[in-house]
C-alpha cells in the first residue's frame, strides 16, 4: 500500500492569547482574579488525522474562525503542530496570503526568483520559467515595478503563477481563486485540473461551494477547530448548510 503523500496524525495547534496589561492597582487585582497567569490558551485545532494520497484534490471548509488557515498552513510547514505530527512526502507550494513570500520592494521579476528560491527552485530553473510566468500573469508591462504598487489582483496573479508553475506535489490554496477576474479565474481552474490530471494534489480553502465542488471531490469540514465530516464534497457540503442553518435557528 502507497504512503500518503500528506499525513497529520493527531494534530493540534494552540495559540496563546495575552490579556492586556494592568495599569492600575484595581486592574492588577481583576487580573489576578480572574486569570491567574495573565494569558488564556485557544485551540485553533483539535484532533486532526488527515491522509490524502497523491492526485486528490481536498477542499477545507467551515465558517469563518473554524480553523481552514491554520490548517492550512500547518500543511505548508508555516505553523508547527503544538501536538501531533505532519508528514508530507513530496514538495509543497503554497498560496495562503495574498503576498506572502513576496518583498513590495522587489520588483515582480525580482519576486519571481525570490519565491523560486523559498520553493528550493535554483535561479537557472525560474530562468527557464520565466517568460511562461509572467505570460499566464498577464504582467509583462509590470515585472520592473516594485510590487509595492500591485493591485490585489496583480498579486493574486503572479503568485499563483509562480507556484502552479514551479511543479510541486502539493499546491495549497487559501481563498486567492476569488481575487482575480473571471477571466483568470477560469484560467486558474484550468491549470489546476491539468495539475490534477498530471496525477499532483491539491488543498484549497475557500467559502465558495461552486469552486470547491468544482475542484475538488473530496472535502473536511472543519467546525470549532474540530474535523466533524470528512468524505464526498456534496455531503461534506450539504452537511456545513446543515450546521448552518441549526446554529442560525439556534
Amino acid at each position: 500500500m502507497t504512503d500518503p503523500l500528506l499525513q497529520l496524525k493527531d494534530v493540534g495547534v494552540r495559540f496563546r492569547l495575552h490579556f492586556e496589561r494592568a495599569f492600575t492597582l484595581k486592574e492588577v487585582f481583576i487580573n489576578t482574579v480572574r486569570r491567574k497567569n495573565g494569558y488564556r490558551d485557544l485551540w485553533a485545532l483539535k484532533g486532526i488525522n488527515l491522509d490524502i494520497k497523491a492526485g486528490e484534490a481536498v477542499g477545507i471548509i467551515g465558517r469563518n474562525g473554524s480553523g481552514k488557515s491554520t490548517l492550512l498552513k500547518v500543511i505548508a510547514g508555516v505553523f508547527e503542530p503544538t501536538v501531533g505530527t505532519r508528514t508530507v512526502n513530496g514538495t509543497v507550494a503554497a498560496l495562503i496570503e495574498l503576498g506572502a513570500g513576496f518583498n513590495g520592494e522587489l520588483t515582480g521579476r525580482e519576486n519571481v526568483f525570490l519565491n523560486g528560491a523559498i520553493m528550493g527552485r535554483t535561479k537557472a530553473e525560474m530562468l527557464s520559467r520565466y517568460e511562461r510566468i509572467v505570460e499566464f500573469a498577464g504582467l509583462k508591462d509590470f515585472m520592473d515595478t516594485p510590487v509595492k504598487n500591485y493591485s490585489s489582483g496583480m498579486y493574486a496573479r503572479l503568485g499563483f503563477a509562480i507556484a502552479t508553475d514551479v511543479d510541486a506535489d502539493i499546491l495549497l490554496i487559501d481563498e486567492i481563486l476569488g481575487v482575480g477576474d473571471e477571466a483568470f479565474q477560469k484560467k486558474s481552474v484550468a491549470r489546476i485540473e491539468a495539475h490534477l490530471a498530471a496525477g499532483k494534489t491539491v488543498v484549497f480553502v475557500s467559502h465558495d461551494a461552486g469552486s470547491i465542488q468544482k475542484i475538488c471531490s473530496r472535502a473536511v469540514l472543519l467546525h470549532n477547530g474540530e474535523p466533524s465530516f470528512d468524505g464526498n464534497t456534496t455531503d461534506a457540503i450539504a452537511e456545513y448548510r446543515r450546521q448552518q442553518a441549526a446554529e442560525t435557528h439556534a
